[in-house]
């Protein structure tokens, strides 16, 4: 999967916080965390630059989910909708395998960012 580069530079901390978020919130989809998820997650951490603290919160959501009110679609930014649909495809994608619960996830994220 490529990222723009420019892209994930300009997002806020808030905003690169917030993908993780969506990303492990959309990992725990069929109720499990998989390796390949969590080296997804984790190659996202390190090219987001997130600081220690922040990746010691990405790894309580890897073992817990994020609180779905902290997963709101309506507080992705208008400017970084892409990017959010483009990594949880990436994140979805990541085991090999599309859970019928992530696609269902997929499409009302995606009709939401519309």
């Amino acid at each position: 999967m490529q990222y723009d580069a420019p892209m994930t530079k300009r997002l806020g901390k808030e905003d690169r916080l917030r993908l993780i978020k969506f990303l492990c919130s959309f990992a725990w989809a069929d109720l499990r965390v998989h390796e390949t998820e969590k080296t997804f997650i984790r190659k996202m951490v390190k090219k987001l630059s997130l600081d220690e603290a922040e990746a010691a919160d990405v790894e309580r959501w890897l073992k817990v989910p994020p609180p779905a009110d902290e997963v709101d679609p309506q507080d992705i930014p208008l400017e970084h909708k892409r990017l959010f649909l483009e990594s949880v495809r990436g994140i979805i994608l990541a085991d090999g395998e599309v859970d019928p619960n992530e696609r269902i996830n997929l499409s009302l994220l995606e009709e939401l960012l519309r």
